[in-house]
């Protein structure tokens, strides 16, 4: 069975999201025969490659929020991120492309390395102090921990056009199957799973993807969608 993760390196709720999926995914009879397939989905496609700016600051242009509603809801994600046993930085990240992100996970997924690489590109965002955003070396740095040749990688770099097709191409697919927002998940092309929703939600889409053959069905919790982070919006937890 093949499970499809559309994603943002730069969204929160795909942090944990995949931290609740992995956990159910752990416990599920036939984890050894799911193979997880990790697709682009820039919430900022638009953004130019210099264009870096405080986590803060974006938030309150973008999504008309006070400073301190922003970080109320920074806090609270760390809150969320610390219970899947995630570290978060609340203060201090900065925000811009994640597109080149996107164009090493696909040179990640031709060597076997996509998984290792995109937990590393979301721990170096969303927990270290150093950033993603302003140094491609850094970038060459991460991801020839997940095992890729830093010279290839640093090719992949200095080409823009490299991979590009392939970032493209899995946003319009998100787009035909109606994903507005992420993280949204692709079971076997049965089920679509919107949101980072508890892990049992995803013990269950694994269980009836796996069990049975239909149109691809979107499934939530109580006929709530789960938070996710989108074009237009991201969703910032309230106050415990």
């Amino acid at each position: 069975m093949r499970v499809e993760i559309w994603s943002d390196i730069a969204c929160p709720w795909c942090y944990v999201g995949k931290a609740r999926f992995e956990k159910a995914l752990a416990a599920f009879p036939h984890r050894d025969q799911v193979e997880v397939v990790h697709r682009s989905f820039e919430l900022d496609p638009g953004r130019a490659k210099g264009d870096i700016q405080p986590v803060i600051t974006m938030l309150t242009k973008k999504y008309g929020m006070s400073e301190a509603q922003a970080q109320a809801g920074e806090d609270n994600l760390g809150t969320q991120a610390a219970a899947e046993g995630l570290a978060y930085r609340s203060r201090g990240r900065d925000h811009g492309s994640t597109f080149d992100m996107h164009r090493l996970l696909h040179l990640a997924k031709e060597h076997g390395r996509q998984g290792e690489l995109i937990q590393l590109l979301y721990e170096a965002n969303f927990a270290e102090e150093r950033s993603v955003f302003d140094d491609g070396e850094r970038l060459v740095e991460i991801a020839t921990t997940a095992g890729l040749d830093p010279e290839e990688v640093r090719a992949v770099l200095a080409d823009p056009t490299a991979y590009a097709d392939d970032v493209r191409a899995d946003e319009r697919e998100a787009a035909q199957l109606g994903a507005n927002g992420v993280p949204f998940f692709v079971l076997d092309r049965k089920y679509g799973v919107s949101g980072a929703q508890p892990a049992e939600v995803f013990t269950r889409a694994l269980s009836e993807a796996w069990g049975e053959r239909s149109p691809l069905q979107l499934l939530d919790q109580d006929g709530d969608g789960g938070d996710t982070c989108g074009p237009d919006n991201c969703a910032v937890p309230s106050r415990p």
